[in-house]
């Protein structure tokens, strides 16, 4: 299961950097969960060809992020973002208990707003 969700996260970053064919094998095999029997048999082509397809293209997308690190930036980005916006909690919760301050609560939204915005 760990290895569909890592595909289909590299798919997304590098998918439009592969052939619409392997594009769509990938999407058929990870994302729609069709057998490689099944993708072969729509498409038209054996077994074979279609397994040979997903690996080159899984290949191309390990490389790509390897080379380009996409996909571990962006995760190491929103556990970034969630540990902002744990401390904004922090922060407004100290806030509330202690000094109630009203600008400290309107720049604490503020910083859980940017992070939401920044992670979407």
């Amino acid at each position: 299961m760990a290895k569909n969700l890592e595909i289909s996260n590299l798919l997304d970053f590098y998918g439009e950097m592969l052939t619409e064919k392997q594009r769509d094998f990938l999407d058929y095999y990870y994302n729609e969960d069709l057998s490689l029997s099944e993708i072969a048999q729509n498409e038209g082509i054996t077994r074979q060809g279609v397994r040979d397809a997903i690996k080159r293209a899984e290949a191309q997308m390990f490389d790509m992020e390897k080379k380009l690190a996409l996909c571990e930036k962006f995760n190491d980005l929103r556990k970034g973002l969630d540990e902002i916006k744990e401390c904004a909690d922090v922060i407004y919760e100290y806030n509330l208990n202690h000094s109630l301050s009203r600008e400290i609560n309107e720049n604490v939204v503020k910083i859980k707003s940017l992070a939401d915005y920044l992670g979407e």
